[in-house]
């Protein structure tokens, strides 16, 4: 009770202001928070305050007091570094509720059914030893709205037997699952790049950590058996964007923004794990497809960095790797 007397006394307007925007984008970086503080201290101090005077210092103290308030509610702030801005990004996380019910705050069962495909698709279909892309386009995201069809058994009354019964989810039509991605992005759950490919943003690589690991990896596999999720060799955060070891069987991955500082620290450019020569033209994420030869030959065929809309299919069902040439 002294705690919550203590928080109260120090917790003010400014502090309610910053939450309220904090909740309302559901994440933020220092540089995003610049603006909001300095309206914040122009208005508690009668003066105007610019965005560069606001200190990481000053954003430090509102994330904590922020942390702190909302803590009683089973939600937490928690940052992790943007894996290709390297930028760190604060999120609201809820500590309790499954992902998935949050979703049903605001969408439909179909839309929501139409999310864990898109996902099942980055981390099963689309992510495979041979090619570790974990994202997808609108073409093949929009693939994925017609829901598949559930055989269940039913029993027949009368002749006591079991008769297959199909039961067929309505789905979703394309401009819904154009919106719903679109939706999703504008929510904070996905990105999109500049080459139309959608990933799992840093909120969602936060708060669906433990659900991923959960969800895709096999808890019975061998210490060295290919896992679907795995985590960078420096900064022990989940990796779908990054670098891979050239071994295919090997789980070793580097953050890009993690490989400097990493190999600061060691003799030799050799895998962690297997030993063998890291050449850092093995990729995770997008790059996977963008890098190999078929998809910059697509692009320079289209024109002004265009390309065939079905290429990026074409390519992760091929499974082309990047550095095929030099694999053994």
């Amino acid at each position: 009770m002294e705690d919550q007397e203590d928080i109260n006394g120090q917790y003010d307007d400014g502090n309610r202001a910053f939450l309220q925007a904090f909740m309302a984008r559901g994440t933020m970086t220092f540089k995003e928070s610049q603006p909001i503080l300095a309206a914040i201290f122009s208005a508690q101090e009668d003066q105007r305050t610019e965005p560069d005077q606001v200190t990481r210092e000053d954003f430090q103290s509102y994330v904590s007091a922020a942390s702190e308030a909302i803590s009683h509610f089973d939600l937490e702030i928690r940052s992790t570094m943007h894996q290709a801005k390297k930028e760190r990004v604060y999120a609201i996380i809820n500590t309790t509720s499954d992902p998935m019910t949050q979703l049903a705050t605001l969408h439909s069962a179909e839309e929501i059914a139409f999310v864990k495909r898109v996902i099942d698709a980055m981390f099963e279909k689309y992510n495979s030893p041979r090619m570790e892309v974990m994202c997808l386009d609108e073409m093949q995201a929009n693939k994925l709205r017609t829901a598949p069809r559930i055989v269940s058994e039913d029993v027949d009354m009368e002749e006591g037997e079991s008769q297959p019964q199909t039961q067929s989810l309505k789905g979703l039509k394309p401009s819904e699952a154009e919106a719903m991605m679109r939706s999703m992005v504008d929510e904070g759950w996905f990105e999109r790049s500049r080459d139309g490919f959608y990933s799992l943003s840093p909120r969602a690589l936060m708060e669906l950590r433990s659900w991923l690991v959960e969800s895709y990896n096999d808890p019975d596999a061998e210490e060295a058996e290919w896992q679907r999720i795995k985590f960078c060799e420096a900064c022990k955060e989940i990796v779908t964007v990054g670098q891979r070891c050239s071994e295919r069987d090997c789980n070793a991955r580097l953050h890009d923004i993690c490989e400097n500082a990493f190999w600061r620290t060691r003799r030799d450019h050799k895998c962690p794990k297997c030993n063998r020569d890291w050449t850092g033209s093995h990729f995770v994420g997008e790059r996977a497809v963008t890098e190999t030869e078929t998809y910059q030959k697509g692009r320079r065929r289209s024109g002004r960095g265009g390309r065939p809309s079905n290429l990026a299919e074409q390519i992760m069902q091929d499974g082309e790797d990047v550095d095929d040439d030099d694999e053994d």
